[in-house]
């Protein structure tokens, strides 16, 4: 069975993590300084070690020091836990950058990230999300992909412009929500959000790597992320999702085949929702039997929905800081929380933790959490500090696949299927336009006579009403006054005849 040791207690007796129950999920919370990003690194690590792939996001900017061997860090912590050089090491690093500027770009696709995320991450409300959904089942049901924003805003034109032929099938388009989603595509683009999505898109197996007996680390850049909370929460939900989706189901492992840490996790759920969180929990509830861990990292276990709370067996609990009433609260109900333990007092303890000292609390080999420990977490093996810009650019430009995601690929996707609709359309009107034209200038023709057809009506006393010429009528004029005088003539020659007898 397979063990993953963090820390050590007050015994110095190692705290470890049963492997086969590290898809149960966990937590990592505590005040701001207190070690939960060290915490987060020693636990990656540790998988990474099992030959787990792990993905994380580097919101400080300060974990590529993993692709580093690091060092000793003074000696109380080096006496403490008896530490030997071979405990440090380096590890096999993939950096990821949305933006593109220190990893590799991370791309998704429009329609994999779906109408609901989508909708959270444009911050729509409930009707212009609806029309969203319809857009959506508009390019599902026209086998028209949506690739990046060009797309988008393409078919939102599209819709808005045929709105009428899709009433019956669809219902109701309103064009005002669809400009307030053309707006808020602007926004995002302004954000720099346009370069989330595009070809070629992430492919969840080039982040289940190994390399040697260590799974590959993912780290995915997040200082400037961090800045753009809604673009950092709906990229990682839709990470969930799209794992708990592509995995089969395999029980409880060895180890999990892939574990993921969200720091900043409040993020995710601040103004989520009911919908959306309803999908998390399942997606968090289910995901766990395909092999994959979740581990939330926080200030305070309350920053997270109770129902996704209730799913986390693992749990490390740095200290926090009851400062008012509302923090004293917070204190004891995390307290309350923990599997007692008659040597600890966790309601005091909670407040007095120093920096790197945590109540660590693991599930057993049943599924049962453990009393909860008074705990001493291990130092990370690698380098603490980050690397620097031109050692980094090294191992961003020696990764494999930087080639294959470095450059955008602009497939034919909606924007171009709508554009070649459109050129059809106008050949066609084009085409009836000329056609329309010469119908009606041979009616014409045919229907205007000629100057020697009138002189003859008009000499022989044939009506016909249309639109003529003015050849026509000069003619037909002419031949009415060579009428009168030929009848005058041959009414004069009868009457001499008469006139003679």
């Amino acid at each position: 069975m397979t063990y993953i040791a963090i820390a050590r207690n007050s015994k110095n007796e190692p705290i470890k993590m049963v492997g086969k129950m590290a898809n149960r999920h966990g937590l990592i919370a505590g005040a701001t300084g207190t070690g939960k990003s060290v915490t987060l690194r020693k636990m990656a690590e540790s998988f990474s070690n099992q030959g787990v792939p792990v993905f994380l996001v580097d919101v400080k900017g300060d974990f590529s020091g993993m692709a580093k061997k690091g060092q000793a860090q003074g000696k109380v912590a080096q006496e403490m836990f008896s530490l030997r050089d071979d405990y440090y090491q380096a590890f096999p690093v993939t950096f990821w950058d949305v933006y593109a500027q220190v990893g590799i770009p991370f791309r998704v696709k429009i329609s994999d990230m779906g109408a609901m995320l989508l909708s959270r991450l444009l911050g729509l409300n409930e009707t212009q999300q609806g029309v969203l959904n319809l857009v959506f089942k508009v390019a599902d049901d026209n086998g028209w992909l949506l690739i990046d924003i060009k797309d988008l805003r393409a078919l939102l034109r599209y819709v808005a412009d045929h709105a009428n032929e899709y009433k019956t099938l669809y219902g109701n388009i309103s064009t005002a929500s669809v400009g307030a989603i053309q707006r808020q595509l602007l926004v995002l683009e302004q954000e720099g959000g346009d370069l989330l999505f595009g070809e070629p898109a992430i492919e969840l197996i080039d982040l289940l790597q190994t390399k040697d007996t260590q799974g590959v680390v993912n780290i995915l850049a997040g200082a400037r992320l961090m800045r753009s909370p809604k673009i950092f929460s709906a990229l990682l939900l839709w990470l969930l999702v799209e794992l708990s989706t592509e995995f089969t189901e395999c029980g409880d492992l060895d180890s999990p085949k892939f574990v993921l840490f969200f720091d900043e996790a409040h993020l995710l759920f601040d103004n989520a929702s009911p919908a959306l969180l309803n999908q998390v929990e399942q997606v968090v509830r289910l995901i766990r039997s395909k092999g994959v861990g979740v581990y939330f990292c926080s200030q305070s276990p309350l920053d997270l929905p109770q129902a996704i709370l209730g799913q986390l067996g693992n749990r490390v609990q740095h200290a926090l800081r009851a400062f008012t009433s509302k923090d004293q609260k917070a204190v004891q109900s995390v307290a309350e929380t923990f599997r007692p333990n008659p040597e600890i007092d966790v309601l005091e303890t909670i407040s007095i933790l120093g920096v790197g000292e945590a109540l660590i609390s693991f599930l057993d080999e049943k599924g049962i959490p453990n009393p909860v420990e008074y705990a001493y977490v291990l130092p990370p093996a690698s380098q603490l500090t980050p690397l620097a810009t031109e050692e980094q650019k090294i191992i961003i430009e020696n990764n494999n696949y930087y080639a294959k995601y470095r450059e955008t690929i602009d497939n034919d996707s909606t924007f171009e299927a709508l554009l070649q609709e459109n050129e059809k359309l106008q050949v066609n009107q084009k085409e009836n336009t000329v056609c329309g034209t010469s119908t009606k200038n041979q009616a014409q023709a045919q229907d205007i006579p000629s100057p020697v057809t009138g002189f003859f009506r008009g000499l022989l006393g044939i009506r016909k009403h249309s639109n003529v010429g003015l050849g026509y009528d000069v003619s037909n004029q002419l031949g009415k006054k060579v009428k009168q005088g030929l009848f005058k003539s041959i009414n004069g020659v009868i009457m001499g005849v008469m006139k003679r007898k």
